[in-house]
């Protein structure tokens, strides 16, 4: 293994272990919702749990227009962006990938939940903002640091694709 592989194997691994803890601790910590007795709520819910998923979205374009306000990258046609510039505008194509899964797949969960474990939402959306961040930051040091917030994202929205395959298809 080269040693740029080993640096992204290993901070997949943490990013998809942090990432695992957190859910975890959260879910214990967090109170279970009260008062969301019908389908309606349950998605009126995981919408407004959707939006703290969406915060460092919406911080990466502030940020990127912020730039460009302050450069001679202003005019996004003269391919005048900086390094930095460049990997905020990745981060956030990407952002934008990841939010999209996490929406769908947050939705669904919202619709086969018990409902004492609806917490879960929250501890995922706010796991998604961390790693979001992680991801954004480490992009930003070197892209090979950018492995444990790319995976942690990758995985949580796996594992809540998984879950919600696994309530349709086996808990019906």
């Amino acid at each position: 293994m080269r040693p740029e592989q080993k640096i992204v194997a290993i901070g997949a691994a943490s990013g998809v272990a942090s990432m695992a803890i957190l859910v975890w601790l959260l879910m214990n910590w967090l109170p279970a919702p009260t008062g969301i007795d019908s389908m309606a709520d349950r998605i009126a819910f995981a919408l407004r749990v959707n939006v703290v998923a969406l915060l460092p979205f919406f911080l990466m374009i502030i940020s990127i227009a912020n730039s460009r306000f302050l450069s001679d990258a202003i005019d996004p046609t003269l391919k005048a962006e900086s390094q930095a510039q460049i990997v905020d505008g990745r981060v956030t194509d990407n952002t934008l990938q990841q939010n999209f899964v996490f929406a769908v797949v947050s939705l669904a969960m919202s619709t086969v939940l018990e409902a004492h474990y609806l917490q879960a939402l929250w501890a995922c959306a706010i796991v998604f903002m961390v790693a979001r961040l992680a991801f954004w930051f480490g992009y930003r040091i070197h892209p090979l640091y950018r492995a444990p917030g790319m995976s942690a994202t990758a995985y949580l929205n796996l594992g809540m694709i998984l879950y919600v395959l696994y309530a349709i298809f086996f808990r019906t």
